[in-house]
């Protein structure tokens, strides 16, 4: 379900934001261009098996590496990628021919999250900030923490 950009997440409803044409056919260049080895600015494709079909989901993401960890955030709230990688509970990360495979753990305390998303928005911010409602790298710890439930965490651990 997708909640509004300006409403904030509830129990039956988390935050998401829908990729619209113009973003899909944007994500489908950047998962084709990290296919074939080019990465923009640290971009790769995330392939994640399907909760429901068994087949890998492929969509570009922005690895992160904060304090020495790498770290997936979805900047678009509970997507299907995240509800995927709950259940699959790890996947690969592409660029070209190099296939990272890694395991992942769901980081769910607020004030780690919140550290996690502020060098995150300080990286990613020119492409992500719309998704966060108002929330930047300059933002208060506790407006971060209150963002955190809307923008899942995954620390990743390759394990090839």
């Amino acid at each position: 379900m997708t909640a509004d950009a300006g409403r904030p997440s509830t129990p039956s409803t988390p935050y998401y934001v829908q990729a619209g044409p113009l973003a899909r056919r944007f994500n489908s260049l950047l998962g084709k261009l990290a296919r074939i080895g080019i990465s923009l600015a640290g971009s790769a494709e995330l392939s994640v098996r399907g909760r429901t079909s068994g087949r890998m989901q492929r969509i570009p993401v922005n690895p992160h590496l904060h304090e020495g960890a790498q770290y997936l955030v979805s900047a678009r709230g509970h997507s299907q990628w995240v509800r995927n990688m709950r259940v699959a509970g790890g996947g690969e990360l592409r660029v070209g021919r190099k296939v990272r495979t890694f395991t992942t753990t769901e980081i769910t305390d607020p004030v780690q999250q919140a550290a996690i998303l502020r060098t995150y928005l300080e990286k990613w911010g020119w492409e992500v900030n719309a998704f966060f409602q108002g929330v930047s790298a300059q933002s208060s710890d506790a407006e971060l923490q209150a963002a955190a439930a809307d923008h899942p965490v995954f620390r990743i651990v390759v394990s090839n």
